[in-house]
């Protein structure tokens, strides 16, 4: 016999309890307890249906017929098959706060309307390309942004950042928020300069396609049945008899961390290497050291981008695109339309396609093979303002470690140049997870231009960074490669101007085949040495503690509790102006940034000096605040999950 359980089919915030918002968002995240759970599933012998009564036609279920409906609608699916509740599964706001979890609730409502528009919505073991790519954004971040000891407090969002459900209002009166699903996920765009510190053979193993270490992609899971797209499911599914436990691979793809499949072969990092770099390798010498060798002083050459290959091929184009009523505009708008309602989905779905196709918007997209949209930037131009307002800004999901992001924005600066030649600033309300992305290419939080040329053009909302990019006449942002090539010549032939650096000397006869094992080294023996500068005191000085095991398990420790979901109110010391009597009550008080501090300058003799200051922190806490509040239930949470990991560490030899 089987049991009805309800699932709710409201995508409107405001008519969801927090019970019900949980109970998607848990549906949508893997389970904290048990760390084998995929997302909520029902139990065997459960039937799911959905809350609300589905509207048949006249002749539609005859089952109705001969029904009690006076019948009491069945309870909510309130336990998962693998034991656990749905705020186990990530959906807690005394545990992630208030604030992640209405980001998370917003999430989760849009992968439900996605599985509604596939007919998908009580399969809760359907997923594709699209549920896997926006889900993603369920991953709990790493540590939250708080500042102060305080709970972490609603801010009154603006109109485009509200709930799903919120009508969108007039134009004017709503914030674009350029929040691309790039965010810090698309920092890859610009891994140069990161790539600069990294020597050559961790570049190459780093770009290697199917390198060690990399896995295959289990196949995308298809559709269920022909279900028609956009009907509901009216038939109640019923959870499997037997669940076997998720692969490790598994559970990775449920949070949007499995490595994509690959079709290439696989390439070992040796066989890109000449003989000069192999013979090199196999005595020792770091590659990157095997360049000055060969007399040159220019860097490696980096590979090219994806993004550029496939540029060049054809694989994709650069369009610009406007609503001029065309069939082309038409599907091309329609793709744009879609790809930002499935990447930003705090933002209200009929607020996009109004934006969308306003004649007065104008779009750049990135089409793949015909007319498939994989990236795209829609903007507002004020050519009389001088100025130009991106509204919205992202890629797909699984494209952007390509380098899309920094190229779109590249070729927008170039067609903004080409079409409108006196525009030289672009303007765009950014929202946290994008204020980084926009950094780079260009955008700052100072804005230089005047208020009386954009006020009343923008709206200025609070939870959103307003920010500013200039263009630069004399650059050619399509061909910045070169420019910057030009500019690192420069420097470094003025370095060698200045200095020594790039003159190679002999190795020593002491580090010779044959040489006595025996043979110690003068410094002052070593060939350029002396011409560089280098005197004794200067070895000295870089002499720094020694770091041991103990240090690095404290490192670990300290920063597993700074990133723990139950940790921000421990960051950093309480602010006195905002707890007035805080410190009357604790004269001993401490925090995790004062333990780092600690760390840092070598003031732990031993492991049970740093556990105590992570006592001090929890007793502390439990002083101050009464029980049952949430920083004492994050405290008692947070010292149990400390406790679990202190049997780890490493016993000394005696």
């Amino acid at each position: 016999m089987t049991m009805k359980l309800s699932y709710p089919a409201s995508h409107e915030p405001s008519k969801l309890t927090e019970s019900l918002l949980s109970l998607k968002i848990a549906r949508h995240s893997s389970c904290l307890a048990c760390n084998a759970c995929l997302g909520l599933r029902p139990p065997p012998g459960i039937d799911v249906v959905l809350d609300e009564p589905s509207h048949e036609t006249l002749l539609g279920d005859l089952e109705q017929y001969g029904s009690d409906d006076d019948e009491e609608a069945p309870p909510y699916l309130d336990r998962c098959v693998c034991g656990h509740d749905p705020k186990s599964h990530g959906a807690d706001p005394n545990d992630i706060g208030e604030e992640e979890f209405a980001r998370r609730g917003r999430v989760a409502i849009r992968l439900d309307e996605l599985l509604q528009d596939v007919g998908e919505l009580l399969n809760f073991t359907f997923a594709d390309r699209d549920i896997i790519s926006v889900r993603r954004q369920m991953r709990i971040p790493a540590s939250h942004s708080y500042t102060t000891a305080s709970p972490p407090a609603s801010v009154p969002l603006s109109p485009a950042s509200s709930a799903l459900s919120d009508p969108p209002g007039p134009a004017t009166k709503k914030r674009r928020v350029s929040t691309s699903s790039l965010s810090d996920a698309d920092d890859d765009d610009d891994d140069d300069d990161e790539d600069e510190d990294r020597p050559l053979a961790a570049r190459m193993t780093r770009h290697v396609p199917g390198s060690r270490g990399e896995k295959s992609a289990r196949p995308i899971l298809g559709r269920s049945g022909k279900t028609v797209p956009g009907s509901k499911s009216k038939k109640a599914r019923t959870g499997p008899t037997s669940l076997a436990p998720p692969t490790d691979h598994q559970l990775a793809e449920m949070n949007g961390t499995a490595v994509p499949a690959t079709k290439e072969p696989q390439i070992k990092v040796e066989a890109l290497m000449d003989d000069g770099q192999l013979t090199r390798l196999a005595t020792g010498v770091p590659i990157d050291t095997a360049n000055n060798l060969r007399g040159s002083s220019e860097p490696p050459v980096k590979q090219e981008k994806a993004v550029h290959g496939e540029l060049r091929r054809g694989v994709i184009h650069i369009i610009p695109i406007e609503n001029d009523r065309q069939p082309r505009s038409t599907i091309v708008l329609s793709g744009l339309k879609t790809l930002f309602q499935k990447q930003l989905p705090k933002m209200p779905r009929e607020y996009i396609a109004r934006l969308v196709y306003d004649a007065s918007s104008k779009a750049l997209a990135i089409v793949k093979r015909g007319y498939k949209v994989v990236g795209g930037i829609c903007y507002r131009p004020f050519p009389h303002r001088g100025f130009a307002e991106i509204v919205f800004f992202a890629t797909n999901s699984i494209d952007q470690e390509k380098g899309y992001g920094g190229t779109l924005m590249d070729h927008f600066k170039a067609h903004i140049r080409q079409t409108y030649p006196d525009m030289m600033h672009f303007l765009t309300y950014a929202d946290n997870s994008a204020v980084g992305y926009f950094e780079k290419q260009g955008f700052t939080k100072d804005i230089t231009l005047d208020r009386s040329v954009w006020a009343g053009y923008i709206k200025d909302y609070e939870g959103g960074t307003i920010m500013q990019c200039t263009m630069v006449r004399k650059v050619d942002y399509l061909d910045k490669a070169s420019i910057f090539a030009k500019q690192q010549e420069a420097v470094l032939t003025k370095i060698r101007e200045l200095s020594r650096s790039h003159i190679v000397y002999p190795g020593l006869p002491q580090f010779q085949p044959g040489a006595d094992p025996n043979a110690t080294v003068n410094p002052k023996d070593v060939p350029g040495l002396k011409e560089s500068g280098w005197t004794p005191s200067m070895q000295a000085n870089m002499r720094g503690a020694p770091r041991n095991a103990d240090y690095y398990l404290m490192e670990r420790l300290l920063k597993d509790l700074q990133g723990h979901p139950q940790g921000w109110p421990f960051l950093i010391p309480v602010n006195a102006e905002d707890v007035a009597d805080y410190y009357e009550v604790i004269k001993n008080p401490m925090d995790f940034n004062t333990m780092e501090h600690k760390l840092e300058t070598h003031q732990y003799r031993t492991v049970d000096d740093f556990v105590a200051d992570a006592q001090l922190v929890f007793d502390n806490c439990r002083q101050y605040n009464p029980e049952g509040s949430i920083y004492s239930r994050n405290a008692t949470k947070l010292e149990k999950y400390f406790r679990e990991q202190l049997p780890n560490r490493p016993k000394k030899e005696e």
